[in-house]
């Protein structure tokens, strides 16, 4: 048992070691988003004090020029129904295709997995080109989108969690009279919701911070997302007004950091139930 403990203890110090190093560039954020532009260059290390502090000035200055709150609505708008489709859709076909075992449902599953493994470089420009054409350069068009790209992970987590259903506890549900769509809502997606929050949470980090697809995909003239507008303080020549750039992105990382922290605990129960195969 001193053995076990003396391990335990030694695996706390490095996770936690390692941490502070994961930990440290958001510090580092948050200290110069309140210096002056020249301090943030010279001194990025130091607590702003004395001259080096602005106080609200860089946050100030980054919602005027991004049009932040405009960005803002539009980067919480994509990621909210993106992520309630991906969780329902997805969740819906792989209680489907667990259940149902021919050679279509083996034949998607595979393709699930096999669009996992696809670069998105791969396909970014036909996406580009056929989003065009079928206008989905909209907040509503680019959900649509990250539905087709967060499909695979999140089928093949879902796949794994129905496998360990009992089938009993469904077919109870039959006899007493449900109908599919009714067991699926009132049996099956209660159970789930482990796996539901952990695809929810992976899901939300990534479209939340996406900068790539929106760009690729959104009329910029009309949308913009919050790493789209942050990519915008930067001006010609290489210039970037540093302090605005650090206040904006402490702003962005706050909604974020705040859904992680509030179902975090469910990760890990999420991804161990998915990987459990009855």
């Amino acid at each position: 048992m001193a053995r076990k403990a003396k391990h335990g203890t030694l695996l706390t110090v490095i996770f936690s070691i390692i941490s502070v190093f994961y930990m440290f560039p958001i510090a580092l954020v948050l200290l110069n988003s309140f210096k002056k532009k020249a301090y943030i260059s010279k001194k990025p290390f130091a607590i702003p004090t004395g001259k080096m502090f602005v106080g609200w000035d860089n946050y100030l200055r980054g919602i005027e020029t991004t049009n932040f709150f405009k960005s803002f609505l539009t980067s919480l708008f994509i990621t909210v129904f993106s992520v309630l489709a991906i969780v329902l859709l997805t969740s819906m076909c792989a209680w489907y295709i667990s259940r149902v075992k021919n050679a279509f449902t083996n034949g998607f599953y595979y393709m699930c997995l096999f669009s996992m493994i696809v670069p998105f470089q791969m396909v970014m420009f036909s996406l580009s080109k056929i989003a065009n054409m079928l206008h989905l350069t909209n907040p509503l068009g680019i959900i649509v989108v990250y539905v087709g790209f967060g499909a695979g992970l999140a089928v093949f987590m879902f796949c794994g969690f129905v496998k360990s259903i009992p089938l009993e506890i469904e077919e109870a549900a039959m006899i007493d009279g449900c109908t599919p769509i009714q067991t699926y809502f009132q049996v099956v997606l209660p159970i789930m919701k482990p796996t539901c929050i952990t695809v929810a949470i992976l899901d939300a980090m990534w479209i939340w911070n996406d900068y790539l697809l929106p760009y690729l995909v959104l009329d910029m003239k009309k949308w913009k997302t919050l790493p789209m507008a942050i990519q915008y303080l930067r001006g010609g020549y290489g210039s970037i007004d540093m302090g605005a750039m650090m206040g904006v992105l402490v702003l962005a990382m706050i909604p974020i950091i705040i859904f992680y922290i509030a179902c975090q605990k469910y990760i890990i129960e999420g991804v161990v139930a998915g990987a459990v195969k009855g």
